[in-house]
């Protein structure tokens, strides 16, 4: 069985296809094609189009993510001045993925590997999908706190999204010192554009 999901993951590396060419390809009949792609959409390693077509779906581009990602990230921190991060959920925690320093001499450290308690900062409650994140992500893209967790620390995160599922939120973090309005009126917008190229990268 996992011989056969393999199969049809690499033969979709080239992009969307139907059971007939996924067959062709993997020497799978057509009815073994369907019948296994339609329990991967299922689990979400695969997505089906409505012309009948499979692509890989979120699992798969979730584990391309950081590859994907970094360029962006690190774009980010040059264009905001200010330190950048990636995080994905892992249980009741998130997980920091990527970390892009500032130059400042005053900034925030965190190695990638670092877990933290959802729903704890900007970025774990987007993960968490809190009522409060979720209504600010609805009108603005982003959700921002100012010392929430530690003081004198601000931070905004952004949803990446690919086929409806929440793959990661990216992060700014703000010394408060160096807020000119808050974090998501400096650098929402910037952060928002990013995490949006991050999730058309990955849904490519």
């Amino acid at each position: 069985m996992l011989e056969r999901v393999a199969q049809i993951l690499d033969a979709l590396d080239a992009g969307p296809a139907g059971a007939s060419e996924i067959g062709r390809l993997t020497g799978l009949s057509i009815s073994t094609v369907h019948r296994i792609a339609l329990a991967m959409v299922e689990e979400g390693f695969l997505r089906r189009y409505a012309d009948g077509r499979y692509v890989h779906g979120w699992r798969v581009a979730r584990s391309r993510l950081d590859s994907n990602a970094l360029p962006h990230v690190l774009a980010l921190r040059d264009e905001c001045g200010e330190g950048v991060q990636l995080w994905v959920r892992s249980g009741d925690y998130r997980v920091c993925r990527l970390s892009a320093e500032t130059a400042h001499a005053l900034r925030v450290t965190l190695p990638v590997g670092a877990r933290v308690p959802l729903p704890a900062g900007s970025a774990g409650e987007v993960l968490a999908r809190t009522p409060r994140a979720e209504d600010s992500i609805a009108r603005t893209g982003w959700f921002e706190v100012i010392q929430s967790r530690t003081p004198g620390l601000s931070s905004v995160s952004a949803p990446v999204v690919v086929d409806g599922a929440l793959i990661a939120a990216l992060c700014v973090v703000v010394p408060v010192a160096r807020l000119r309005s808050t974090p998501g009126g400096d650098h929402g917008d910037l952060l928002r554009e990013a995490a949006q190229r991050i999730a058309d990268e990955l849904d490519a």
